[in-house]
Parts: C-alpha cells; sequence; structure tokens
C-alpha cells in the first residue's frame, strides 16, 4: 500500500533541494499511478513534481523518458520536458523517512491547458465531436512519424509491450487470468484469448512500419488544449508497441458509449491524414482494444489503492464477453 499523505509529503521536501526552484508553495493534487504535487516558485513558475510508483521504472528507464520527450519536443510536439537537477540529471533519489524504501522523483513544467476529454463532452454536436477524435488521430500519427524515424540513444531503455509484453508469462502490467476475483469460467476464457492474442501479434510481427516507440497512454484525458497549443503528459506507461495499441487506448474508454462507431471513424481519420496505416493494420484494432481491457485487468489488480479499483468487476464481465467474441470470430 501507498504511504500516508504526510510521508509522501516529506519525500518531495527532501527531494526539492535538487532543483533550483526556490519552491514557495507546494500542494498535493493527484494520487494514482504516481503521486504529484503542485509546485510554486518564488518567481512565479509552477510545476509539477512527480513522486514516482516504486518498482516500476528503473532510474534508466525515468532518464530514457526525458530522452523521447526532448525528441518529441524537437519534431513540434508540445510535451513536458524534465527539469534538470543540480547535479546534471533528471530525478532525485530521495529515501523514504522511517524506512528502506528510495524513490524516484521528478520535475516537469506545469502547463494550464483543458484536457481533451473535458472538450469532448461539452462537444456542441457530431461534427465537433468529430473534429476532436481527429485532432486526436493527427497528433497520435505525428507521434508514431516521430518515433518511427528516430533512433533511440544506446542508453535509451524502456519496456516492450509486444507479444510477451502483453500476453506473456509475466506481462507488463501484471497476469491477469490470475485475478482472485474471476470465476473458473471466466479465467478459462481469458486464458484461452490470451494464447490467441499472443499467437496473433507473433505472427504480424514487428516488420511492418507500425512497431516503435509509443506513448502507451494516449488518453483524450492526457492530451491538454488551451488556445490553439495542444499538449500531451503522462509518459509513464511509454515503452515500444504497436501503433495499433496507442488507438485501441483511446477507443476503449468510448467503447460502451452508443457513438463509438463513429468515434473511431473520426480518429481514424484524423490519424490517415497525417500517416498512412494499412487497412490490414486497422482490421487488428478489435483485438487490441481487447489487450487494453485485459492489460487494464491486471494494473487494477496490482493498485486496490485507487478510485478506479472499484470497477474492477464491470471491467472483468466487459472483458470476458469481448474475449468470447474474439474468440468466436477467430476460427
Amino acid at each position: 500500500m501507498e504511504h500516508p499523505d504526510d510521508v509522501i509529503r516529506a519525500v518531495a521536501d527532501l527531494a526539492l533541494p535538487e532543483w533550483d526552484v526556490g519552491a514557495a508553495k507546494v500542494e498535493l493534487v493527484s494520487r494514482s499511478e504516481n503521486v504529484v504535487f503542485r509546485v510554486d516558485a518564488e518567481d512565479e513558475r509552477t510545476f509539477a513534481l512527480r513522486v514516482h510508483r516504486p518498482g516500476y521504472h528503473t532510474l534508466a528507464e525515468l532518464e530514457s523518458e526525458a530522452l523521447w520527450t526532448e525528441a518529441l519536443s524537437q519534431a513540434g510536439i508540445g510535451v513536458p520536458l524534465a527539469v534538470p537537477t543540480r547535479a546534471g540529471g533528471h530525478y532525485a533519489v530521495v529515501g523514504v523517512p522511517g524506512t528502506d524504501e528510495v524513490r524516484h522523483v521528478g520535475l516537469i513544467p506545469w502547463f494550464e491547458g483543458v484536457p481533451l476529454s473535458e472538450t469532448i463532452e461539452k462537444a456542441s454536436g457530431d461534427a465537433d465531436r468529430d473534429s476532436q477524435f481527429e485532432q486526436l488521430g493527427r497528433l497520435m500519427a505525428r507521434m508514431h512519424d516521430q518515433a518511427v524515424a528516430w533512433r533511440p540513444p544506446s542508453q535509451f531503455q524502456r519496456h516492450a509491450l509486444d507479444a510477451d509484453g502483453f500476453m506473456g508469462e509475466a506481462p507488463f502490467w501484471g497476469r491477469f487470468w490470475d485475478i482472485p476475483q474471476l470465476t473458473p469460467e471466466q479465467r478459462k476464457t481469458l486464458i484461452d484469448a490470451r494464447a490467441r492474442i499472443h499467437a496473433q501479434l507473433s505472427e504480424y510481427g514487428k516488420e511492418r512500419g507500425t512497431y516503435s516507440v509509443i506513448h502507451a497512454d494516449l488518453r483524450s484525458t492526457n492530451v491538454l488544449v488551451k488556445d490553439d497549443r495542444v499538449f500531451v503528459i503522462d509518459f509513464d506507461d511509454a515503452g515500444f508497441g504497436w501503433h495499433q495499441y496507442d488507438l485501441a487506448v483511446v477507443l476503449f474508454d468510448y467503447v460502451t458509449t452508443p457513438d463509438y462507431q463513429a468515434i473511431e471513424e473520426a480518429l481514424i481519420a484524423g490519424y490517415r491524414s497525417q500517416r498512412a496505416i494499412s487497412d490490414e493494420g486497422l482490421a487488428l484494432l478489435p483485438m487490441f482494444v481487447l489487450v487494453r481491457m485485459l492489460a487494464s485487468l491486471g494494473w487494477l489488480n496490482d493498485r486496490p489503492e485507487v478510485e478506479l479499483y472499484k470497477l474492477l468487476p464491470v471491467l472483468i464481465e466487459l472483458s470476458c464477453v469481448r474475449a468470447r467474441e474474439f474468440l468466436a470470430d477467430s476460427f
């Protein structure tokens, strides 16, 4: 379980001297994958200080996140750039008071934009809604263009969301088929789906121009909009994976809505206006949406402290329904 607020605040206070920001106010704003504080500096600059979840990424992997966001920024994409520490890296390594635990802490500029999800919710009609998803599709395509053309430096280290990373014996987000709440029938359904997905991903392979570094959590909540600026945040899940998974992450949030088909079409239209993707590649989207569901099951099962954990039974049922449909369509 996560530490109480006062303990995590102590970690933040211990980390802040690693940056020359002159903090005047520190406020806890979010506890989810990471613990996030808003830092208002004496010179009126504002930052987000992130206390990273233990055991999720090594220091080398976190520094690699900073390498990719720097490359994206150079390609003209709005992203948070890690603020260097006094020592020259981008992360402070801080012990948790009263324990043997160590946390990595990073600092990025604060961006005041409105989440694209809110803009979508307030859309004035179908055309306005579609334009928002087209915008997201174009943004995603630009990020994929950059990633395919980019050659990461030799020290770059991030996880692989490939066949094994999603459906191997130790998937990145956990063994979703071992969730205690599953019935025997549900467990068998998910195990069968896992085997079929692993086979299809292995057969599809990584040489079709659709596998590179991806954001892996490019939800509309992680895109901030202010005036004519668009800003992508939360690169914590970024790693090597298929482009279709980025599309599926967006679609998963709307999979039970009556407008799902229109949303999918708008997202793909925006994407294809910037970057080509074959019909064969897009035919895998339903499978990748299921992959997102199963990954989310594993993620939630390991994080009972997050508010979304209460949705685990609903997600189990939805995942099993989609898994049965997938298995029926695979034969």
